[in-house]
């Protein structure tokens, strides 16, 4: 009977805990007990937490590779394209610089066959010229070619490397000539063009002074980048000979820069760049005598800037020893210096070792002779002029002219130029459309059924608007400039006023500027590459 009992209530003690039927109940149990019981989680070990951190880093930059490589050989491979439809009008286009490039960007192919013609089958980065001009910069690394822009368009675009001699706005034909080093049997030839984009730039312009074309270094194109390294760096080494007197070695390290305008006062910052940076470090003898001069005949540099700008840039250059050499004229350039007629009339002969000239452009004789063809309406002497829609006057509709060749009432600048291209794209679209639809209406005159009266009924509606073609309007995107010790200057349109600013955060937004402008993946790159070249390891000395 005891054993019994003792049974029964080892029996009823192994019973488990009933739970509460409430889920309220339940889940305030589970939290209690656990929150009493449970232990801290372990921290992860250091090696876990690197490996981590190590494998997101490693995926983060296989993904972002991949996705660049892929874009590159996109790039690198353009698709197949249309050919030339001998239904279509010809439109020819003079040049490859800012205007030309930025036309051929934005243009639909497909409206027209589309000839390019100039003696550089590429596009030139002018902006960044100064940094190739002291090494900051590889050559290449700013230039585009034009087979790159119309590989990639839906149309087949002819590109002819050669140069216009003539152009004949009756027959309206185009004549140019082969002015390579090697030539074929044919070097010269004749096209018709039924449009004609003429944008072919301008030259330097030197005031007809002695000596500028002689012994003075240009800052326009490529090869006048590469020629003013050249003889920078040849200026230090014959500096560097033995036995030179002290006169002659300021002398020969005396840079005189000639024009206050964007690109002689960022010639003149990067030259103080090369000098603080690397001359110091291989030339520590010779770095104490190099002096740069900037000359400018107005009474400031940099005039499109704002006043408050242009005291930053005069004071940052004090700074760096940069003479400033404002309402001073140049008179003459010699071998071994420069004849300068200084604010008070006075002639002074400055000695220097190099002058680079970036004072000014002028007229190309391409330009002049088609200008003399309309004698009665093409009177300026500053260039072409158009009308409100970049029509050259006087001929019919059938020459446009942009860029630098042009006499507009905006700055001879890249910006302008870049969107006068991409507005003459818009404008030669819906001239095609016009055209387009003169040709249906001519093809419907013939047919008198109601269906062909109501399609000429709504084309003529159509072609009432085609035919009005908006004016071109230049928006003021602002200015950059560089300065010089990792500064730049930008004067921005801010609300209904401008925004001046400068300094390293303008210099950052400056670079940032430069590279977004860039037309192509592969240009970034190359850009970027040499920047980050130049802070880790320098400027190369090396002379070819």
């Amino acid at each position: 009977m005891q054993a019994s009992r003792l049974l029964g209530r080892s029996l009823v003690k192994s019973r488990p805990p009933v739970l509460p039927r409430s889920p309220f109940a339940r889940r305030l149990l589970s939290t209690g007990t656990e929150g009493a019981s449970a232990p801290p989680p372990p921290k992860p070990s250091l090696w876990k937490r690197f490996l981590q951190v190590t494998g997101s880093i490693t995926l983060v930059t296989l993904a972002t590779g991949g996705a660049f490589y892929y874009v590159a050989q996109k790039d690198r491979q353009p698709g197949p394209q249309l050919p030339h439809d001998p239904t279509k009008k010809t439109l020819v286009i003079l040049g490859s610089g800012w205007g030309a490039t930025s036309l051929l960007n934005s243009l639909d192919t497909v409206d027209y066959n589309v000839i390019v013609i100039s003696p550089k089958n590429y596009f030139l980065f002018t902006p960044l010229l100064p940094s190739v001009a002291v090494g900051t910069l590889s050559p290449r690394s700013i230039l585009q070619p034009t087979r790159y822009v119309t590989r990639h368009k839906r149309r087949q675009v002819q590109v002819i490397e050669a140069s216009a001699t003539d152009v004949d706005p009756v027959a309206k034909t185009v004549t140019f000539a082969d002015t390579s080093e090697i030539q074929g049997l044919v070097s010269t030839t004749t096209i018709p063009y039924d449009y004609l984009v003429f944008a072919v730039g301008a030259e330097v312009q030197t005031f007809n002074i002695p000596g500028v074309r002689e012994h003075a270094c240009f800052m326009k194109e490529l090869e006048d980048a590469e020629k003013m390294q050249r003889r920078f760096l040849d200026c230090l080494e014959s500096a560097a000979f033995p036995g030179q007197t002290t006169d002659e070695i300021k002398r020969l390290l005396h840079m005189v820069v000639v024009g206050g305008g964007p690109t002689g006062v960022e010639l003149s910052g990067e030259l103080h760049d090369f000098l603080e940076q690397d001359l110091r470090s291989w030339y520590p003898e010779l770095a104490e005598h190099v002096r740069i001069s900037l000359v400018e005949a107005l009474p400031s540099v940099l005039p499109m800037f704002s006043k408050q700008l242009i005291e930053y840039t005069e004071s940052t250059f004090k700074e760096a020893k940069i003479d400033i050499l404002t309402k001073t004229m140049v008179k003459e350039v010699k071998d071994k210096s420069v004849v300068l007629q200084l604010p008070d009339k006075t002639i002074a002969e400055v000695p220097c070792g190099l002058v680079v000239w970036a004072a000014g452009n002028t007229l190309r004789k391409v330009t002049r002779d088609l200008m003399a063809k309309f004698p009665d309406v093409q009177t300026n002497r500053r260039g072409i002029t158009v009308d409100e829609c970049l029509r050259m006057v006087g001929s019919n509709g059938s020459i446009f002219a942009i860029g630098d060749c042009t006499a507009t009432s905006y700055a001879p600048t890249a910006q302008v130029a870049s969107q006068e291209g991409a507005y003459l794209a818009r404008l030669l679209a819906q001239i095609a459309k016009k055209d387009e639809t003169e040709a249906r209406l001519k093809e419907l005159q013939l047919s008198s059924g109601p269906e062909a009266k109501e399609e000429r009924e709504q084309l003529e509606k159509r072609l009432t608007k085609l035919e009005k073609l908006r004016p071109f309007k230049y928006s003021h995107q602002g200015s950059l400039a560089y300065i010089g010790s990792d500064r730049a200057i930008a004067d921005l349109p801010f609300f209904n006023g401008n925004l001046a600013t400068g300094g390293v955060a303008t210099f950052l937004f400056w670079r940032s500027a430069y590279l977004s402008t860039l037309f192509s993946v592969r240009n970034r790159t190359l850009v970027a590459t040499d920047w980050l070249y130049v802070k880790l390891f320098g400027r190369d000395v090396s002379r070819e």
